[in-house]
């Protein structure tokens, strides 16, 4: 139970929250993340036809006209594999729909056994460096035998711009979470107190956040028929390394998911980049934290209630 008001609710296949410290601020800062989500939904779902990123998908080859923020989108998640050295690549689509990640993952995930897709990925083709654009027309294209799929990205900005739009209308402190992505504007006395697990409900570490934004990233959750959602560029599979989880705190949650997302592709790369206090969880269960991450309290702490859980990013 919250110490604070909240309310809650599901969508984009994951747990939405949204905590104010003052009550006055739940309804304007609830309907911002909801008004936000719809139109990043509309913008780049890869699960709706109707979408900017399905049509864009569906014409490969061709400079389709897009929103926007489906531009914009597209821009953050170029600057997020440049800066990963494209290990955070956003033209996975086609890889994931290889492995049978061609829809919502409950659809997924109920499929009997023997229709579920198994492949090894898709063919290799050129991955984000053969984005084209014209930001001028707002026209945009994927190469050929490829697609988009910006949920390395765009589900952390939406809660780092959801932030941004609430600080606006807001009173007094708030933290908004996506699906285990957190940011918060402000703290109350205390800061927010946060359970970090690796699928929702099943327990882990608690930690204080004041500022900033929270990402994890998993293996561990979004998985079927042996496979998982986070894909390695250079094989088109699913990644393996000895890290199932990984939990960053940065200024963003766009920063904090980038580099959460980079440490299960390329494990070894991303330790070496500037240091962010990290969170790691390895095959066997254990945790183990570098670079700052503050020591954990086993339980709650007294008289304190988890605000929200960081979970599996999608």
């Amino acid at each position: 139970m919250s110490a604070h008001p909240t309310t809650r609710w599901s969508d984009w296949s994951c747990s939405v929250v949204v905590t104010c410290a003052d009550e006055r601020d739940l309804p304007a800062v609830t309907a911002t993340v909801r008004t936000l989500m719809a139109d990043v939904d509309r913008a780049v779902s890869r699960f709706r036809d109707d979408s900017d990123l399905a049509r864009v998908n569906a014409a490969a080859g061709n400079l389709v006209p897009v929103r926007p923020l489906t531009m914009a989108l597209v821009e953050i998640s170029v600057a997020a594999a440049r800066a990963t050295d494209g290990a955070v690549d956003p033209t996975l689509a086609a890889d994931l729909v290889a492995l049978g990640y061609d829809a919502d993952i409950a659809v997924v995930r109920g499929r009997p056994t023997g229709t579920a897709r198994q492949g090894q990925g898709a063919e290799r083709v050129i991955g984000w460096h053969g984005l084209r654009s014209d930001p001028a027309l707002r026209l945009l294209g994927v190469p050929a035998g490829t697609g988009l799929d910006l949920g390395s990205t765009a589900k952390a900005w939406t809660v780092d711009e959801s932030v941004r739009r609430g600080a606006r209308r807001a009173h007094a402190p708030f933290l908004v979470s996506i699906g285990g992505d957190v940011a918060a504007h402000g703290s109350p006395d205390g800061g927010w107190t946060i359970s970090v697990e690796e699928t929702e409900g099943t327990g882990g570490g608690f930690v204080t956040l004041h500022d900033g934004g929270l990402a994890t990233s998993s293996t561990a959750g979004r998985r079927w028929v042996g496979v998982h959602h986070l894909i390695d560029p250079r094989t088109g599979r699913s990644a393996t390394g000895a890290f199932r989880t990984a939990t960053v705190w940065a200024s963003t949650c766009l920063a904090a998911n980038t580099r959460s997302t980079w440490l299960l592709v390329d494990t070894e790369a991303a330790l070496a980049a500037a240091p962010l206090p990290t969170r790691l969880v390895d095959s066997r269960g254990h945790v183990h934290t570098r670079d700052g991450w503050p020591d954990e309290p086993r339980h709650t702490p007294a008289g304190e209630a988890t605000q929200t859980e960081t979970e599996v990013a999608a």
